[in-house]
């Protein structure tokens, strides 16, 4: 008998049904219950634009508040990228908005495809997708009002208001102000995660950089119902948040003392270049001593050279005077007063929308020829933080520091200068002198007249820093060699000595790229020779010969100028090292104008002061100690030592440089050695303090390959210290005048209106 199975097939069916129906009624209470509020935000968004707001940036001023970094609003011309997405579309829109705009289609493609016209690169979309993309920025009014008559013909075109970052007195402390760019791929993420959009424009240099978390301020919102054409319906006001400006920050630079800095160095570079080279230096063999004042002699020395050959020296060779820095620090409080550096550049190219190809013809990283540019020609680099120089005989007050700290001598020590010294820790069968590998014997800098090493007879730490003896140095970096090798941790002594003042480590200025400086011992000395940086043939470790040489401020020891100015401030004020600053204050957003261009500071409020010092150490300096070093440093200015070479007695041009200065002041010269010992490398270094309460400030000065220390750097530090004690006018700062597009140089050269101050006794008292 046949099974009727249509009842079981029904029951299949049932099942079925019921368990798609129960799917289909679990699948409604999870859209409905558990993701009912993930889908109602898609479906608001969705009629709902968010539209970011850009904070104002925090302002820059001097410390009189004249205003070095500002913001003007500017129109942006932007399109949605919804619109563009399309090839098509976007290519015909480009079109269209080329002539209005100025600006060739293919540059209108980058800016939504940075990769254009190639399928694939490396470049990363530097623009915000949340935000509209922008196609260019600073527009003219007539521009807009163009496009807005037009806005059938450009969909998804309008103009934004933002803010361009302007610098009224560019190129004054353009180093120290810096500017700002794109943020790049290496740190993008970074700036992402706080809060940043893409294609903002952050700090790259100077305190735009150190302080761009102070100044950038907070993005605001607005959020704007739409409909399905994506009109505005209205604002939704509860979802608004306004934009939170950044804070202002006031340098302790004062803008007067910081243009003459910037005039007072590049006068005298300049003046420098036009000059032959001083020849009788630093070596044992005699040189043609060419005098400015009369014609070079027509005798030729010759200098032996490592190797033992003989090399002539020419006639004579002009400074290169390439370089250099200048800073002025008040020793009180460790503010800066001015920080200049050369060669300079106008921070407002940044800003002007010029192009890759001069971009880099202004700021050129290799020549013509694809080798690297010669490092004396870098523009973008703050020497003040950044040098890398040997101190030459400025480091001698710290040496002499150092020696009586560790009881090796007191202020009454003396020693026997016979202008020459002799390592007493090498056996004189291996000096070089007898077929051996040392070298032996060192010998202070010739005497012009004799055309000998100078002799200085007894003299004591006071006079040893007077006359700058360099043997008496000498053998101090012996004896400290030999106590290291006496010392169980094979630590150096005279190191740890000069780290009391903060040779070695950064200063913790706020400014970017800050360099340690250094100090040799064995595992620096390893590194440089690994490096291919010393003569072939130098052994990886630390030798007597390179201790003697450090005492002197040459050699494998380097410093940047903030830190020997630092140091000469430890002096200044009896021991206290101090974390140098170049911000006085920072101030609440949006500090009121007193009038155009100068911030109102008694309307401000300020939320941080830097007035007060902080003391990164306390060096021990009694009486016994720093009197001694202090009158030498004395006698280098006014007074003759032990024979008529000393100070600023030695050369003719120096003989009336500091007489009846006005202002009291300690300070020690300095010629740094350069490539090869050849006298036209050498750089001129004069760090000086003054002994005037009324006036605290230390000025250290720095010339690459100028020369002596007592006839370029002295006299920028000397006219420095003039226009401080109010002995001389310095130029009035004005505004800029507008910035050629056409120039082809980094920034305009500056001169002392007056140069007097730069030679003989002008601008002092009789």
């Amino acid at each position: 008998m046949a099974v009727d199975k249509r009842s079981a097939r029904l029951g299949v069916l049932a099942t079925v049904s019921l368990l798609l129906i129960g799917l289909l009624g679990a699948r409604l209470w999870f859209l409905q219950g558990v993701k009912a509020e993930e889908y109602q935000a898609t479906v608001t968004a969705a009629k709902t634009r968010e539209v970011y707001i850009p904070p104002e940036r925090g302002r820059i001023f001097d410390a009189d508040g004249r205003v070095l970094a500002d913001n003007q609003r500017v129109l942006t011309v932007t399109v949605e990228w919804n619109v563009v997405r399309n090839k098509k579309n976007r290519l015909a829109l480009f079109e269209r908005l080329s002539g209005p705009l100025d600006t060739p289609v293919d540059d209108l493609m980058r800016r939504y495809d940075p990769c254009y016209p190639a399928t694939k690169c490396d470049r990363k979309q530097q623009f915000d997708s949340l935000l509209p993309l922008p196609l260019k920025e600073d527009v003219d009014e007539e521009t807009v009002a163009f496009l807005k008559e037009r806005s059938e013909d450009y969909p998804g075109v309008d103009v934004v208001e933002q803010w361009k970052r302007v610098y009224p007195y560019a190129p004054l402390a353009a180093h120290v102000v810096g500017f700002m760019g794109a943020i790049n791929a290496d740190n993008l993420d970074s700036y992402l995660a706080q809060g940043y959009k893409r294609n903002e424009r952050v700090g790259q240099f100077g305190v735009e950089l150190s302080m761009e978390r102070e100044l950038h301020g907070q993005w605001g919102k607005r959020v704007y119902e739409v409909d399905a054409s994506g009109a505005i319906v209205r604002e939704i006001v509860d979802e608004r948040i306004e934009p939170v400006a950044g804070f202002d920050v006031q340098l302790s630079v004062d803008l007067d003392i910081q243009q003459y800095a910037e005039q007072a160095l590049q006068t005298e570079l300049r003046l420098r270049r036009n000059l032959p080279t001083d020849l009788a230096i630093n070596d044992s063999a005699p040189h043609n001593p060419c005098d400015i004042k009369t014609n070079c002699e027509t005798r030729v020395y010759q200098r032996t050279l490592p190797d033992g050959s003989k090399e002539d020296y020419p006639e004579w060779v002009q400074h290169k005077a390439p370089a250099g820095s200048v800073v002025v620090m008040n020793h009180d409080n460790g503010q800066i007063l001015a920080m200049a550096s050369y060669p300079t550049f106008d921070n407002r190219w940044m800003e002007s929308g010029i192009g890759g190809t001069k971009y880099k013809q202004l700021f050129p990283s290799t020549n013509p020829d694809g080798t690297k540019i010669d490092p004396d020609q870098s523009i973008l680099v703050n020497r003040a933080v950044q040098g890398n120089y040997n101190l030459g005989s400025t480091i001698k007050p710290f040496i002499a520091w150092s020696a009586m700290h560790a009881g090796l001598i007191d202020a009454n020590t003396v020693w026997r200068d016979e202008g020459t010294y002799t390592l007493q820790s090498i056996d004189p069968s291996d000096c070089q002198q007898n077929g051996g590998i040392a070298r032996c014997i060192f010998k202070n800098a010739t005497n012009k007249r004799t055309q000998l090493p100078s002799k200085y007879g007894d003299v004591t730490v006071s006079d040893a820093l007077a006359v700058s003896s360099d043997t008496f140095f000498y053998h101090l970096g012996e004896q400290f060699w030999q106590l290291s090798e006496d010392l169980a941790d094979q630590q150096s002594l005279l190191k740890q000595n000069l780290e009391r003042f903060g040779f070695g480590s950064k200063t913790g200025v706020q400014l970017p790229f800050e360099w340690k400086g250094r100090i040799p011992d064995d595992a620096v000395k390893k590194a440089l020779v690994d490096k291919g940086v010393l003569a072939k043939g130098e052994v990886p470790r630390l030798v007597v010969g390179d201790n003697v040489q450090v005492a002197i401020g040459q050699g494998l020891m380097a410093a940047t100028p903030i830190q020997i100015a630092d140091a000469y401030a430890a002096i200044a004020n009896g021991g206290f090292l101090l974390q140098p600053t170049i911000v006085k204050a920072i101030w609440a957003p949006l500090t009121p104008d007193a009038s155009p261009g100068v911030a109102d500071l008694r309307a401000g409020e300020i939320r941080q002061s830097f007035d007060k010092p902080v003391v990164r150490d306390q060096l021990e300096m009694p009486g016994e100690v720093l009197l001694p070093i202090v009158e030498g440093l004395k006698r280098v200015i006014r007074g003759r030592g032990t024979t008529d070479q000393s100070g600023f007695y030695h050369s003719t041009t120096g003989e009336s440089l500091f007489k009846n200065f006005p202002v009291d002041i300690a300070g020690k010269t300095g010629t740094a050695q350069g490539a090869a010992t050849l006298p036209w490398n050498d750089s001129s270094a004069f760090g000086a303090f003054s002994l005037e309460e009324d006036l605290p400030y230390t000025i250290f000065s720095y010339l690459e390959k100028s020369g002596y220390g007592s006839k370029a750097a002295a006299p920028v530090t000397k006219c420095v210290f003039l226009a401080l004690a109010g002995e001389i006018t310095p130029d009035p700062v004005f505004a800029s005048d507008p910035l050629d597009l056409n120039s082809t140089v980094p920034a305009p050269e500056m001169n002392l209106a007056d140069t007097s101050c730069l030679t003989g006794s002008a601008g002092v008292r009789d």
